[in-house]
Formats: structure tokens, sequence, C-alpha cells
């Protein structure tokens, strides 16, 4: 086992987002020497805030949940006198309505016409019953929710918005999405939980819990931004390097371990850092592209099946005091699947008397709605006027930021490559992958920097077996 200079470990983290930045926050406090390598300008990743004009917007809606205890009252005491609390006010357009979301049992009786109503409700005692006497394993996420949800709710609310917003069909979907990603509705929850009452309960699937219907959220007046940037500063002041504006071009590993990381930085000049222990939180196909000498051919194939679903973000400056009655919306039948309104939840809006939209749509990078093309613009001021929420002459400003690598794609049959590129990494003696884009996960703020503190203590655990993390 080699160690650093003075006796202390060389920790390279590969990316700054909220998981890369909570696992160096770990490390440093544990004095271990800690770089970050970050691609953009600014840390965050996601969760970054980026500013045009007198404003910040966020790359989609990112708050902090109470959820793990450990990790918020953490941030609680890194983010001092800049964080807001909110109360949790989102909505769901449906049906010609707006509903509470997660939505609720009385929300689906109101919205769902009665015959459907009765169908889809016979529809899911159906599928329970069926599937607790005949219990199989459903081959893609269409099978996955029609097992949870009888074919009758999937076909009128789940099948139509999962397809437009993954851009495939249901039936070349992973079963595992629905177990990873899907929120789970409370209002079937309801239903479910009747039935179990007359001995029939699912056993076959489970989903996600969603948001709480009663919750705290957390904010700041310049948005998501304050926790990376606070983040970043809590490191540096502990001695961490955060290297920003700088490109991975070389994993050079030796036999089984990472030897060190060679990277253009922001002059455009080239730069190599030896390194005890690699945390990566690059996108996988990234990480395997990067790796020198190259990896087998089989490994190449298998990143080139691990796919992202990138997304575009529309930053609107509206000349309005108020566009939207909740913190976020999300819209089944429009071009745009979600819009918040960060002035809602405490942001800091030049103009004092104008707001921010964030309009998030996903996307394939190089289609029209990546380039944002005239089409594109038109398409969404249709639906927002349609929706009420601002005509096309308030909008002063119109700023777009993009992510290729916005949510893991679980295509069909994706296991099988995933699992080959695990196994090549944890053949390695000192490299770790985690994190949304390393894990190939859906972790949200919290979640992400649990994995980021979980990471840390692996690295902990090999140099200091009798420490712990700070947070664990």
């Amino acid at each position: 086992m080699r160690i650093g200079s003075a006796g202390k470990p060389n920790v390279v983290i590969l990316g700054a987002g909220v998981c890369g930045l909570y696992a160096a926050r770990t490390l440093v406090e544990r004095g271990i020497k800690v770089t970050i390598i970050e691609r953009d300008p600014m840390p965050g990743g996601l969760a970054a805030g980026h500013k045009f004009g007198e404003n910040f917007y966020d790359m989609g809606v990112h708050m902090l949940h109470e959820h793990d205890e450990e990790i918020f009252e953490d941030m609680k005491m890194i983010m001092g006198d800049e964080r807001i609390p909110v109360q949790l006010d989102a909505k769901i357009r449906w049906a010609g309505s707006f509903y509470r979301y997660p939505l609720q049992f009385m929300d689906m009786v109101q919205g769902i016409p009665p015959y459907t109503l009765a169908s889809c409700v016979l529809g899911l005692f159906w599928s329970q019953a069926y599937y607790k006497i005949f219990p199989e394993e459903p081959e893609d996420a269409e099978e996955a929710l029609i097992q949870l949800y009888g074919n009758p709710l999937y076909e009128f609310f789940f099948r139509e918005f999962t397809e437009r917003y993954w851009g495939m069909p249901t039936r070349e979907i992973a079963a595992k999405f629905v177990t990873t990603k899907m929120p789970r509705l409370s209002a079937v929850d309801v239903l479910k939980k009747s039935l179990g009452r007359f001995g029939i309960s699912a056993k076959q699937g489970k989903a996600v819990d969603s948001a709480l219907r009663d919750e705290t959220l957390h904010y700041s007046a310049t948005g998501a931004e304050t926790m990376p940037r606070k983040l970043s500063e809590f490191v540096v002041e502990k001695g961490g390097k955060l290297r920003l504006g700088c490109e991975v071009t070389a994993v050079d590993m030796r036999g089984s371990f990472v030897n060190s990381i060679k990277f253009r930085n922001a002059e455009g000049k080239d730069e190599r850092i030896d390194c005890d222990y690699c945390l990566s939180t690059i996108p996988l196909p990234v990480l395997v592209d990067r790796v020198t000498p190259s990896v087998p051919p089989e490994l190449v194939d298998a990143a080139g099946h691990l796919n992202f679903n990138a997304i575009t973000i529309h930053g609107l400056l509206v000349k309005k005091q108020k566009c939207l009655d909740a913190l976020y919306v999300y819209y089944r039948e429009r071009f745009f699947h979600r819009i918040g309104e960060p002035k809602n939840a405490g942001m800091k809006v030049t103009p004092s008397d104008h707001t921010t939209l964030i309009v998030e749509t996903t996307c394939v990078p190089g289609g029209p709605k990546w380039e944002v093309t005239d089409e594109v613009k038109a398409a969404i001021v249709r639906d927002l006027e349609a929706e009420n929420i601002c005509k096309a002459d308030e909008i002063v400003e119109w700023n777009v930021m993009r992510s290729p690598n916005g949510y893991p794609l679980y295509r069909k049959g994706f296991e099988e490559h995933f699992d080959k590129i695990a196994a090549f990494i944890d053949g390695v003696d000192n490299l770790h992958t985690t994190g949304r884009n390393g894990g190939f996960c859906y972790p949200n703020m919290h979640g992400a920097m649990r994995l980021g503190a979980d990471a840390a203590d692996r690295v902990i655990e090999r140099f200091f077996p009798s420490a712990a993390s700070t947070v664990s």
C-alpha cells in the first residue's frame, strides 16, 4: 500500500457534484489530503447555480430534504444563516386541474371519470390478486408497472407520460427503472392498503418512496448553488484542493492500481497528479474511456450501452411578481415536464417585481430540444400561455443550460453491461465509483451526499482501519 508524503494518503476525487464534495468534506475533516478535479468552471454538477445577469438559475429543482438526519444537521451547520426552510408545495397538472404532489387518494377519485375509476380499481385489485397467486419477475417497465398498478391505471396514468419523458416505449425500459426512479403515488398506496385488509398485497414490485405530503425543504436566497459553494469553501478551508475547469484526460493504471490522474487545466496545460486512492463521480462511460492502458474491447462495448437522458433547462426572467401557486408543478401534457419558481422558495430576484422560472425538458444531444430551435421556443411559449403562466412579451430574459448526463437511461438489458464495468472497477485496488453518474443511479441531494460519505468511509477504513467518518 502506497502512502503519500507526510504519511497521508493522496485522494483524488473526479467530479465536484454534491456527492464528490461531500466525500471530500468527510475526508478533509479527518486530515486526509484531497484534490477534486472538476470539468466545469463552478462546483455543484447538476446542483450548480448558473448566474445570468443579476440572477441565479438552478439546473432543475434542487432542495435539501430532512430524510437523512445526520446529513441534514451537518448541512444545516455548513449553510449557516444562508439556509431558508420552506414548506413543500408541489403540484401536478392532471385531468384538467391541479392536484397536490404526491397525488392523494381524493385527488384521484375527483380526477378520474367514474367509469374509468371503477376500471382502475378493479384492474388494481385483479393485478394484486393475480400476481400474488402467480408471482413472476417483470421483463420490462411496462410489465413492472402493470404488476404494480394494473393495466387500466397503467394505460390511463403512466404509459404516455413515461414514454414521452424517456423518449422510448416502456417495453424498452428495464423493470429496474420502476424500483429506482418511479415515484410511488400515495393515492395508489391507499387503494393497495385497502386491498391488503382482504389479504391481497403486492410482493412483486416496489416503487420509490416519493416526497412526503407535509415536509420542510431547505433552500437559499441564491438557490441550490449555496450547498456546493459552502461545501467547497469548507473543503478548501480544511486544506483540500479544488481544481475547476479541468478535464480528466487519463486515469493512469499500473496493473490493478490507479497510479495517477492526468488532466488538462483551465489554462489548457496538461498536468499529472499521483494518487493513493481515486473516487470517481464522473459518468461511467467517460471513466472507461479515460483508463490507460485501454480496457478490453468488451468493456468499451459495455460502456457504450450505458446511456443518459440529456436535459435542457430554460431559465426565464419574467416581468411578473408571481407565476405559479406552488414551488414547482409537474405537467403531463405539455412540451415541458416540470416548471419551478424559485422565488416562491425564497430566492432573491432582480428586479424585485420580476420572477424567474425553471422550465425543464428532457432531450437528445444534437436534437431540436438540445439546440433550442425557434420551433422549440415557440412550443414552450405556446404552452406557457396556454397554462396562464406568462405571456411572450413578459419574458425579458431567456437563458439556456444543458447537461448531456441528466438521468441514467435504464434501457432493457442494461444490467448486464453495468455489471461488467462494476466487476472491472471492483478489481481495481484503489478505485471506487459513486454518485448519480459514477454509480448510474438516481440519488436526490441528501442521497448523493450520503453516497459521498459512504465512499469516504471506504477510504478511511482502508488507510485508518480504526477510524470512523464524521457522518456515518
